[in-house]
């Protein structure tokens, strides 16, 4: 019952993963900017420059927002690899959450030996799949925090900061690898207690053996 709740909860916290990824490629605002506003006791117009995967944008004081879609894609090269990344991850955990299922001891799919083996499968493609994902996020980092050094150096440059997204989707990746741990363990333990239990079966299958050779000799004799 145990480990079936385990399972349960593992399967859960993979699918709760794979939505805060999913949804961080649909979300706005991966990097966010703001330009003026900063007058003291006087009004001062402010501006909002803001990207995610697919255009930019920039949004004034009266709430206008103007957005120009990202064309050619070899012009936004790390952009497109987070996007690949993204995908990639999100697709492999599609994978994973299904041979999840397909292991899990309550589905009975595949037998004993078999639920321990797909779900050994699932926990291998639910930690590439969270790889894939966390390096996707950790390259849009990378690159953001490389301009935000160097807009320091430059005062002419936007200075853009990490948007919620990112700390969603690194939330998200966490639930995985939390899933794939949990899903984990439950194939240990279920192979751990296999052993406890096999170890009397085979004394006492020695000691019938035994006693009944020393009834035969007996019986010889």
């Amino acid at each position: 019952m145990t480990r079936s709740f385990a399972q349960i909860v593992g399967l859960l916290l993979s699918i709760l993963g794979l939505v805060l990824v999913g949804c961080t490629l649909a979300l706005d605002r991966w990097r966010v900017a703001q330009v003026g506003g900063q007058g003291g006791s006087s009004v001062v117009a402010t501006a909002w420059f803001w990207s995610d995967l697919w255009k930019d944008c920039h949004e004034d004081s009266t709430a206008v927002v103007n957005c120009v879609d990202f064309g050619v894609l070899w012009r936004v090269k790390d952009v497109q690899a987070v996007r690949g990344l993204l995908i990639s991850g999100l697709s492999l955990g599609v994978v994973g959450t299904a041979l999840t299922f397909l292991g899990m001891e309550c589905t009975n799919i595949g037998g004993e030996t078999g639920s321990n083996r797909i779900l050994t499968a699932a926990c291998v493609v639910n930690l590439l799949s969270c790889v894939s994902a966390a390096a996707g996020y950790c390259l849009y980092i990378n690159r953001e925090v490389a301009a935000f050094l160097h807009s320091k150096a430059d005062p002419s440059r936007v200075s853009y900061e990490m948007g919620p997204p990112l700390y969603v989707g690194l939330a998200g990746s966490a639930l995985i690898t939390i899933a794939a741990v949990v899903n984990w363990a439950t194939v240990c333990n279920k192979v751990n207690l296999k052993r406890h239990y096999m170890a009397p079966t085979v004394s006492r299958a020695s000691r019938s053996e035994r006693m009944q050779r020393e009834i035969h000799g007996a019986v010889i004799v």
